[in-house]
């Protein structure tokens, strides 16, 4: 065991990357060993990380919780992996779990941080439980009521989550915006835009995106924005009508368990439940074929890009 060797994704400056190998030393007590069996690629945090944008003053609370080096490079970074594990305390061998790991091919990590798949989840829908995870934490923000107009302005992986999660919602009338048709393609939206929302959200990532939220808005609505730019401005339109509107902007963040569940609530377990949801296919996305990881390093710039199809392109390994 001492002697395993494990291969991982490195950023090693702006837009450029590697992977880097090295020796994992004795499983410490309470750890497990697991063999990674796909990662997802979180696009727009992965983005700016890869353009080395996270701020100087944000590094400390941007840190991936199993995140090698440091901001702005070399960094490994990530967050959504589904494994195997292979040996260790807490979960028998050849369970399946869910970590919050970077992109590498073995990896140990803390018992309590490996979450066991349910049975009914497959591999190929886990790697979304971080954006699931986000999207229940915004859903507990601001629920939505019986027979609002709901708008997500930017289809990704945590548009995705929140619009089907938010249209389970007796008599909502659900918006799914996007300048990509595929984007509102694979989330089963035509083309329009819902005007007059009672709640918007907002995950696109760009200002364009954000305009456009505040726009949809009607009378007393709220805009929550889950975007996170990194280093860049954003200009917020709050002339025009926003005050006579009496509009609310309000953030959420999925670094903090919501004030509507954190007395009852940890983040295992919110991580558990997103997990969860994922057995319905009706809250699963087609994430497409995976790329291996063998060739990660060459294909990650255009998997980041504006071109990538897939709400969250997967990585195999072997």
């Amino acid at each position: 065991m001492a002697t395993d060797r494990a291969r991982a994704l490195w950023v090693t400056g702006p837009g450029h990357c590697e992977v880097r190998e090295a020796g994992l030393g004795p499983l410490a007590p309470g750890h497990v060993r697991v063999r990674t069996r796909l990662t997802g690629i979180s696009r727009g945090t992965e983005r700016l990380v890869f353009a080395g944008d996270v701020p100087e003053g944000e590094r400390a609370r941007m840190r991936a919780p199993f995140q090698g080096g440091d901001f702005p490079f070399p960094v490994k970074y990530g967050y959504c992996a589904v494994g195997t594990v292979v040996a260790g305390d807490g979960h028998a061998a050849g369970t399946r779990i869910f970590a919050l790991h970077p992109h590498q091919d073995l990896f140990d990590v803390p018992a309590a941080a490996a979450i066991p798949i349910p049975d009914a989840v497959p591999d190929a829908a886990a790697p979304l439980a971080a954006h699931m995870e986000t999207a229940v934490n915004a859903l507990w923000d601001h629920p939505p009521r019986i027979g609002d107009r709901i708008a997500v302005v930017g289809l990704g992986a945590v548009g995705l989550c929140i619009a089907r999660l938010a249209a389970r919602t007796p008599g909502v009338s659900m918006f799914g915006i996007d300048p990509s048709e595929a984007a509102r393609r694979r989330a089963g939206f035509p083309p329009g835009d819902g005007g007059e929302c009672n709640l918007v959200f907002h995950c696109s990532g760009t200002q364009a995106g954000l305009e456009h939220a505040i726009a949809l808005a009607g009378f007393e609505a709220t805009v929550v924005e889950l975007s996170w730019y990194g280093t860049r401005a954003v200009a917020a339109p709050l002339g025009g009508a926003f005050h006579s509107r009496r509009l609310t902007l309000a953030a959420s963040q999925v670094g903090a368990v919501s004030p509507a569940r954190r007395a009852t609530c940890s983040h295992a377990q919110r991580l558990a439940l997103a997990l969860s949801l994922l057995a319905d296919p009706g809250l699963r996305a087609d994430l497409g074929t995976p790329v291996p990881f063998d060739g990660l390093a060459s294909r990650y710039a255009g998997l980041l890009g504006p071109d990538e199809a897939s709400a969250l392109p997967l990585v195999s390994y072997g």
